[in-house]
């Protein structure tokens, strides 16, 4: 049992996720977790119903959004806690980057079918609903969800590799939201912000930059970090005295396997909560 742990970064069908976020909370009650996050993808939608399940299930739910940004040539994403999530203004502004977000589809599925790869945006989307999926964000996973079931690739990972993934060649990144004004706007809204991930970006270098700005804290375990890279990260936390946070992002499970970790495989000590949420 993990009691006394927080898993700060889950998805649901509000963007990218498998299961509804009730269910997310529902497998954080059975992992044994006191807390969990809701941080889907430039969108608060899923959090309601989480908070309901919270309560019904005695499970504190911490609202959040991880926000999609770009710099340096690659996405950055950056989680954004205890948000003014219910404010209007707040909706509209995380509203405006899943324009960019439905660009960003049309211009791969342009660029697959460039290469004979026949599907549409509409398909992306039935399939989408096929998957449990009632609205919200329509993201990568989706697209490559498709190609699998029309037989073009054998895997969630292969659909990476092959075209959706930075290094494929179908992979797009439009103009985006740079990571400081991902900071300022989660500094607007009120909540705490928490650079995701950042192993996976390898610029270090930019990752200190988005520190130096003013980001609040920093994800140092997560499903996809190495022990290194966990400790390389705990001692940057350390230098710039940043908030430690860590999560399994998970997604849910395609094809058999579950992306990005089972919901409590990276937690940290509920403790934590007090300083993503401090002043609220």
């Amino acid at each position: 049992m993990a009691i006394n742990r927080a898993d700060l970064h889950t998805h649901t069908t509000a963007s990218d996720g498998m299961q509804r976020p009730a269910d997310n909370i529902r497998l954080a009650k059975e992992a044994g977790l006191a807390a969990v996050a809701i941080t889907d993808h430039d969108t608060v939608d899923g959090i309601a119903e989480a908070m309901e399940a919270g309560e019904r299930l005695g499970m504190i739910v911490v609202p959040g959004v991880e926000i999609s940004t770009s710099a340096g040539g690659g996405d950055i994403h950056i989680l954004g806690y205890y948000t003014d999530w219910q404010n209007d203004a707040w909706r509209r502004k995380l509203g405006s980057l899943l324009d960019v977000r439905d660009r960003r589809n049309e211009m791969i599925i342009e660029r697959l079918r460039a290469m004979g790869i026949a599907i549409t945006l509409e398909e992306v989307a039935e399939e989408a609903r096929k998957q449990g999926k009632d609205g919200g964000s329509i993201g990568r996973p989706h697209i490559a969800a498709l190609l699998i079931a029309k037989g073009f690739v054998g895997s969630m990972q292969e659909a990476f590799d092959r075209y959706l993934g930075s290094e494929g060649s179908a992979y797009v990144n439009p103009p985006r939201l740079h990571p400081f004004e991902a900071v300022d706007w989660i500094r607007e809204a009120g909540g705490t912000s928490v650079i995701a991930h950042p192993g996976i970006y390898g610029n270090d270098e930019l990752v200190e930059e988005i520190i130096r700005y003013g980001a609040d804290g920093i994800e140092v375990y997560h499903s996809d970090h190495l022990p290194e890279d966990e400790a390389r990260y705990e001692r940057l936390a350390r230098q710039y005295k940043l908030i430690v946070t860590g999560g399994s992002d998970y997604h849910g499970e395609r094809q058999g396997e579950v992306f990005h970790g089972h919901i409590g495989s990276r937690t940290v000590d509920v403790s934590v909560l007090q300083q993503l949420n401090r002043g609220r």
